[in-house]
């Protein structure tokens, strides 16, 4: 789920309780979280509604004037209506991942374990390392010239970054990424191990 920076600053001061979208099926859990380019939300409730069930106070609690204003601004297309609760869990704590650079033997030995078996779990083979190298040498590349390098297109080739980014291992910069210190360490180690 897409969120503007400024609706998640609004749902980070509280001014903001309620999202609404068109979906065919829903794109979140309640009890769930959404990790966003601000942080991270936590999901209350997601129910299916109808346009005249959206209210007045419902238009306000996602930071509309009117409900009027709220349904010009949903999409016309023939999807449900998903009336998604949030609030504001907090920072996201792959920040402090990726800062993190001191990393003791045992520390630098478990994420390359993990490395390996995203390795041997995927169908891709070594990929783990490839996309490392490529993204040292090629910072604030755009994600679709990357992409294209491998053979690969960017609904492929993202969601394998975004692995990396978990592991505080990534940066998104705009364009394309950069090695985290922390990911910057972890690769300078892959690299003595060869």
């Amino acid at each position: 789920m897409l969120i503007k920076n400024k609706i998640l600053d609004e749902i980070k001061a509280g001014n903001i309780s309620l999202i609404f979208r068109r979906w065919k099926r829903p794109g979140v859990k309640a009890g769930g979280t959404q990790m966003t380019q601000r942080g991270v939300l936590g999901i209350d409730s997601v129910k299916t509604v109808t346009e005249k069930q959206i209210t007045e106070k419902d238009a306000k609690a996602a930071g509309f004037k009117s409900k009027k204003e709220l349904l010009a601004d949903l999409y016309d297309r023939d999807e449900d209506i998903y009336r998604i609760g949030v609030h504001w869990v907090g920072e996201d704590p792959r920040k402090a991942l990726r800062a993190d650079d001191k990393l003791s033997k045992k520390e630098l030995d478990e994420i390359i374990s993990r490395l390996k078996k995203l390795d041997q779990n995927s169908q891709r083979g070594n990929w783990t390392q490839l996309y490392l190298q490529m993204i040292h040498d090629r910072p604030n590349t755009h994600a679709q010239v990357l992409a294209e390098s491998i053979g690969l297109t960017i609904p492929t080739f993202k969601p394998w970054v975004r692995k990396l980014k978990a592991l505080g291992l990534t940066e998104s910069l705009r364009p394309g990424y950069r090695l985290s210190p922390r990911g910057e360490k972890v690769w300078k180690a892959l690299r003595e191990k060869k």
